[in-house]
């Protein structure tokens, strides 16, 4: 072992349990990566050095009983900014919402320090996780560790960098719109959307729509499984409800032979005038023959979404984005295109909302009946290779902003509207060294099918990193 952030998560608990490591020794070693590199990656918001190492003591006990040890016992998982830890400072990536400390835990953060995990500090996210790039008034930007000139997407944006820059050894996240899955391309990350009830928001977070969800980012499969585990969870007055896994626990898997797969794939964006660049069409391809070569049998269809939901999709962004509530005088401290979505969503009759609603729903339910003929389906998960920081931003009005953000991310909304699972598989990267990944979804409720061929790629290809390693590493 070279130094401690080599290590998967499951490793380093693996190496507590059995005392070659001390939770107190990891956490140290991340404070120690973070506190030095975050000005250049981005990716807290808020380090609680100080809280992680008291965790990271208290933890040290139950390290003498193993039977009794929680299963990623003294890992260090940072929380996004848009989850509630209790009396620690939430920004939700907005200037609006300085000194603002949460009054309560979010209940997934209850279930990751019930999993023995500490937490080193809230990773960054954009102003209230709407743009899917990480720039924002109260922290520098988020960037890929791969090419620091470059953004690392959103709104997991932080999350994705700590894993991706060895400042954490997986992370929580959160997607409604793609935000697991786009900072995992372009980190070169395996993240998971899981399925829309599969873990709560209470005590306070509503699920409405269910586009959101909490989920894992991580560097491997069996990692992200285990995090996994540990955030599935329900409370009553949930929304939504997602079946158990039929194998008692998503780890289980992992190294399960998936045999022989019908995959679905298309590269047709729903979004107009969205084009695909040259080498994520190339990333697309390769996936494609690795899932052949794993025989699996791999299909050409048509997008089961068109373009007629795209405006539909806006208008339930365009109203979301008033869920945040502002105080009176701090509109002028929210970002550009924050006060523009806002704007729309509170223009934007209650009938209109319903209408938008059910038309994504309907088409959902036509959508279904094409996918649920295939174990899974293949697209990319967007449409370039990793951004300069401010590219998003670079224009003249927030309108165009929100422009450029349909057209790099017009896939990954899809699994969002209809609820299913989805991952980012970091197959591919460019020959200037930039990651570009794939998206797989599956069946509702089958992250279990997503899982054991995902873990059979990276089987396949020898590690989704082989000896690849950003230079921060």
């Amino acid at each position: 072992m070279a130094h401690i952030h080599d290590l998967t998560a499951l490793e380093q608990a693996a190496a507590v349990r059995n005392g070659e490591l001390s939770p107190v020794e990891i956490t140290e070693h991340y404070l120690e990566r973070a506190e030095r590199l975050n000005g250049e990656v981005g990716a807290f918001v808020t380090l609680t050095a100080d809280r992680a190492l008291d965790e990271a003591r208290k933890l040290e006990a139950r390290v003498l009983d193993a039977e009794d040890a929680p299963p990623l016992l003294g890992v260090p998982i940072p929380i996004k900014d848009l989850n509630l830890v209790k009396d620690v400072p939430t920004f939700f990536g907005s200037a609006t919402y300085e000194g603002f400390v949460a009054p309560v835990d979010d209940s997934v953060v209850e279930r990751l320090r019930d999993a023995g995990t500490v937490m080193l500090g809230k990773t960054s996210t954009p102003e209230f996780g709407l743009p899917c790039y990480t720039e924002t008034a109260v922290g520098p930007p988020a960037r890929t560790p791969w090419d620091l000139s470059r953004s690392a997407g959103g709104s997991s944006g932080g999350a994705a960098a700590a894993v991706a820059a060895g400042l954490a050894p997986a992370a929580h996240g959160s997607d409604g719109a793609g935000s697991i899955r786009i900072p995992s391309s372009v980190c070169g990350l395996y993240g998971i959307k899981p399925t829309r009830g599969r873990i709560s928001f209470a005590p306070i977070v509503p699920d409405l729509a269910g586009l959101s969800t909490n989920g894992p980012i991580a560097r491997d499969v069996a990692d992200a499984a285990a995090l996994l585990d540990v955030m599935t969870h329900n409370n009553p007055g949930d929304l939504y409800w997602a079946p158990p896994p039929e194998r008692g626990s998503f780890s289980a898997y992992v190294g399960v032979d998936p045999g022989r797969l019908r995959i679905a794939r298309y590269a047709t964006p729903a979004v107009p005038d969205a084009d695909v660049h040259p080498e994520v069409l190339a990333a697309y391809e390769s996936a494609s023959a690795v899932l052949e070569s794993l025989g699996h049998e791999v299909v050409d269809i048509a997008p089961p979404f068109g373009a007629d939901m795209v405006p539909e999709f806006v208008k339930l962004w365009f109203t979301f984005a008033c869920m945040h509530p502002v105080a009176e005088g701090m509109e002028s401290r929210l970002r550009p295109l924050t006060a523009w979505l806002r704007e729309r969503g509170f223009a934007t009759p209650a009938p209109d909302f319903l209408k938008a609603q059910a038309a994504l729903q309907l088409a959902t339910r036509f959508a279904l009946l094409v996918t649920d003929e295939y174990d899974a389906v293949l697209t990319p998960t967007v449409t370039r290779p990793p951004v300069p920081v401010g590219w998003f931003e670079d224009v003249d009005t927030p309108e165009e902003t929100f422009e450029r953000m349909k057209r790099f991310a017009p896939f990954a909304a899809t699994y969002n509207i209809s609820g299913q699972p989805a991952v980012n598989l970091p197959l591919y990267w460019t020959p200037d060294g930039l990651p570009i990944g794939v998206m797989l979804a599956g069946r509702f409720g089958d992250e279990g099918t997503l899982i054991s061929l995902s873990a059979q790629v990276e089987a396949s290809v020898g590690g989704f990193w082989g000896e690849r390693r950003p230079s921060v590493w």
